[in-house]
């Protein structure tokens, strides 16, 4: 079994916010099939045939909480994790999939490396750029897309559920094949 893990933060005030495009992916996965929920105080865990979503109720920046949570309470290891989460230092709409790796900038990240004591957790990075002309970054991060970005985010989310789907069904190869085809078909795959 493999799990897919989407980063953000939980309240209406973030639903709409770059910072949760890792949401953003479980909801397009939890579309394509049934799904059992479960709430626990730390996340919200969906179970099926396919594998498990987690959402982490603990806010990005402690996200590792809930993932150390997850592997805790179900038959999983790092490596089965698919961990999706928002990259300010990608280009609006690109996509990254790695096997490992540091958590360069990305706070939630780092947290969950660090719960989890390695850097050898795939995962998934979905481009919503820079803030424009030195702007804030915190502003940035926690604020929707402006019209012009979202079409670039959607389709790149919409992307990214394909490659998280591919995860969960065949593993890191059958995600990283299916992305090395998709390099083929659009400049967003980096």
């Amino acid at each position: 079994m493999r799990a897919v893990v989407g980063l953000g933060n939980v309240g209406p005030e973030y639903a709409a916010s770059r910072h949760n495009v890792g949401f953003w992916v479980v909801e397009r996965l939890l579309a394509r099939g049934r799904w059992r929920g479960e709430t626990h105080p730390w996340g919200e865990v969906h179970r099926s045939s396919s594998g498990y979503l987690l959402r982490p109720f603990t806010y990005m920046n402690r996200s590792g909480e809930a993932v150390r949570e997850l592997l805790a309470r179900f038959p999983l290891t790092p490596q089965d994790l698919l961990v999706v989460y928002d990259e300010a230092d990608l280009p609006v709409g690109a996509l990254r999939l790695r096997a490992r790796g540091g958590p360069g900038t990305h706070r939630g990240m780092e947290s969950v490396l660090a719960a989890l004591g390695t850097d050898d957790v795939p995962r998934l990075r979905v481009g919503i750029g820079r803030p424009a002309d030195g702007g804030d970054w915190v502003e940035h991060v926690l604020s929707p897309p402006p019209p012009a970005e979202a079409d670039a985010l959607a389709r790149a989310v919409d992307l990214a559920g394909e490659l998280a789907w591919a995860f969960l069904t065949g593993g890191l190869a059958a995600a990283l094949d299916r992305f090395s085809r998709e390099r083929g078909t659009t400049d967003r795959i980096i």
